[in-house]
């Protein structure tokens, strides 16, 4: 969610009815020109302008757009910022597009990185376009109730293996040395989800300021600073296979910084945890899938088999879950918003408002853990 850490767009995931093939662009999607596509891909990839376009937007609408895009007859899928009201800073595709080319070459999954567009006038927006990576994105109790214990455990790990080795990674190696800020992460970051709930809010939201009040005064100073940090980690950004159980790509990149990896750690134990282990999980448009109360591990465990794949000094998270509350938040308030001027694409959006005070009660109680 840039609002991302919400974003139920996932590349990769299959629409039920794929495109017609051979047929002509009549229509496009929302938020999606095919023609001006077609003639822009003519010019910079003409590979992918040997024959009709056809798109369909993947799924949902929280955040970022996500279409499957048949371009002849090969599918790649196109990523561009949400419709109507975008959080500053948020929803750059341009940092999204740099960090997966840059990580191809390690052992982060990631999709291949294939065009990036600036211009907004091509379609509306900045996208890009990167490869098609077989897999499913597990989201919902529907998909995951399917699984064995054995499989849900293998997957969570799994899940933390690939996030040890992200965070493993140096910067420098992979071109990343100037992507981000590192010194002053964690209070840069309250500053910021705070300067962006009043660009977001559109109603009273009592405890949210003096969540925003205690981050900002119980700051940590960051000793792990400097590392890759994604900036929404969770299970359902991830696309994976069950048989066997892998991680196939990380994807939603457009939040990632240099920064403090325990920021990732916490916000996963926010959706893992607070919203994955609490009554109000079921149905919930964010979390119905994740965490203890769909049969997972514990975020115990989680933090148990990370601390033992990596170097980062783990200690006390209560801070980083605050922040990740906080931050959630502020992104659920935007989306709501967002809903409430009916430029949300998709369904679920009328019950993302209610996710706010819940998150920020849990965020006032870690926050005041010592």
């Amino acid at each position: 969610m840039t609002d991302p850490a919400v974003d139920a767009l996932r590349p990769g995931t299959a629409p039920a009815t794929p495109p017609e093939r051979g047929s002509t662009p009549t229509s496009s999607p929302a938020g999606l020109d095919l023609d001006r596509l077609a003639g822009y891909l003519a010019e910079h990839r003409p590979e992918l302008a040997t024959g009709p376009l056809r798109a369909r937007l993947i799924a949902g609408g929280k955040s970022n757009l996500t279409y499957l895009l048949r371009a002849g007859e090969r599918e790649v899928v196109l990523r561009r910022p949400p419709l109507g009201h975008v959080l500053a800073t948020a929803h750059d595709m341009g940092r999204e597009f740099r960090v997966i080319s840059a990580l191809a070459p390690t052992d982060v999954p990631v999709p291949a990185a294939l065009l990036h567009c600036p211009d907004p006038d091509v379609i509306g927006a900045p996208f890009y376009l990167m490869e098609r990576v077989p897999g499913e994105v597990f989201r919902t109790r529907a998909q995951t109730d399917p699984l064995t214990s054995d499989q849900r455990r293998e997957l969570a790990m799994a899940m933390m293996d690939t996030l040890a080795a992200l965070h493993a990674v140096e910067p420098a190696s992979v071109g990343l040395a100037d992507f981000g800020r590192p010194d002053g992460y964690l209070a840069r970051q309250v500053r910021r989800w705070a300067g962006q709930l009043e660009r977001s809010r559109s109603r009273p939201l009592p405890g949210i300021e003096e969540l925003r009040d205690l981050l900002a005064a119980t700051a940590p100073e960051g000793a792990n600073a400097g590392r890759i940090v994604h900036g929404d980690y969770r299970l359902d950004n991830l696309l994976a296979t069950v048989d066997p159980v892998a991680v196939r790509a990380v994807l939603d990149w457009e939040m990632a910084t240099l920064g403090d990896p325990l920021a990732d750690l916490g916000l996963l134990l926010t959706y893992w945890d607070v919203l994955g282990g609490s009554e109000t999980a079921a149905g919930n448009p964010v979390a119905d899938g994740l965490g203890p109360r769909a049969g997972f591990p514990t975020g115990d465990e989680l933090i148990e088999r990370y601390a033992g794949r990596g170097d980062v000094d783990v200690g006390p998270l209560h801070w980083h879950v605050a922040l990740g509350c906080f931050k959630l938040a502020v992104i659920c308030e935007g989306i709501h918003y967002r809903h409430t001027l009916g430029q949300t694409l998709g369904e679920g959006f009328d019950r993302i408002g209610e996710m706010v005070a819940p998150l920020v009660a849990h965020g006032l109680t870690a926050a005041r853990e010592r």
